[in-house]
């Protein structure tokens, strides 16, 4: 039989660590599970990885499986040594008549290290936690500034004898809650892949993206926005209403205002504890001239009030 390299399947070194091997396993089921994948010979990958998770995620399983295979490589014609036992189970030879097996496959492989029927009759014994469901749900800055419900399709999560999803969707409906951030994960337990034999279902994380609204700008949990004003509501000061995420408020303008100050709506951003501010920044529109008595009102005003904004600039 062909010597299969665990490692090598997984992606990893063999200096791994638990964690290591627990992240690279989610991110390749996720790859190759042959419901979601359109890799090239997924199914037969995922089962290679599955049977290579078995072993290095078990301790005993892993130092067994080191000790044999330091000096062997992937595809390599693989004889245990006669009388080998594994460090555990007491000492008791792990399969008998390791001479014996012809040139197999992965399962044969697996079967040759460490026994105890077909890979097939252990999973139909064994409980096994079903996968995590990753995915990314995009709402509008009102929605997450109020909360809102979104619907996601599934996977069935009914499954048959053998433990696999049968075919279909479900429609699953998710709260999106109240004042939610950009790249917050949502967690559903339960609602990720079934498992098998009893184990327990996968979850289901949506990541919030929350996307680019024409009025405001959100940084951090603070809204930004920029109100424009007439040069005579700056000059001479004035009350004008401002659009929030709460709805319309009134806003004093001080007179003298510059363009480009900045005035604060306290408590008018997001929800939260505490919640955030609105910032307005200050635009001056100039209206333009269109008929002869406004262009005689501007050059009234360039007489009545000489004024030089390049002052500063020494022109």
């Amino acid at each position: 039989m062909e010597y299969q390299d665990y490692y090598k399947i997984m992606g990893l070194e063999r200096t791994a660590t638990a964690d290591d091997i627990k992240k690279a396993y989610r991110k390749l089921a996720r790859k190759f599970h042959p419901d979601v994948s359109k890799e090239a010979q997924a199914e037969e990958k995922f089962k290679s990885l599955g049977e290579a998770y078995e072993v290095l995620k078990d301790p005993e399983k892993r130092a067994a499986y080191d000790q044999l295979g330091a000096n062997w490589k992937a595809g390599q014609e693989f004889r245990p040594p006669p009388g080998w036992q594994q460090p555990h189970s007491g000492g008791h030879r792990a399969h008998e008549g390791f001479e014996g097996f012809g040139a197999g496959g992965a399962e044969d492989f697996f079967e040759s290290l460490f026994g105890g029927g077909s890979r097939h009759s252990r999973q139909r014994n064994r409980a096994m936690a079903g996968q995590d469901y990753n995915g990314k749900v995009q709402i509008s800055l009102d929605e997450a500034y109020q909360g809102t419900l979104r619907q996601v399709q599934l996977p069935s999560n009914q499954v048959d004898h053998y433990g696999q999803p049968q075919g279909g969707n479900r429609t699953l409906k998710v709260k999106i809650p109240v004042g939610i951030k950009s790249g917050k994960q949502i967690r559903l337990a339960g609602q990720g892949a079934p498992g098998v034999n009893g184990g327990k279902p996968g979850d289901l994380y949506l990541e919030v993206e929350i996307l680019k609204h024409n009025l405001y700008e959100l940084i951090g949990n603070d809204i930004h926005c920029t109100l424009p004003i007439a040069p005579w509501e700056a000059a001479l000061g004035a009350t004008v209403a401002v659009p929030t995420l709460g709805g319309k408020v009134d806003l004093k303008i001080p007179v003298g205002s510059q363009g480009g100050q900045k005035m604060r709506l306290k408590g008018r951003g997001m929800p939260g504890t505490p919640a955030g501010d609105q910032y307005v920044i200050l635009k001056i529109v100039i209206p333009q001239p269109t008929t002869e008595s406004a262009k005689a009102l501007y050059k009234k005003m360039a007489e009545e009030m000489p004024f030089n904004p390049r002052e500063k600039m020494g022109v």
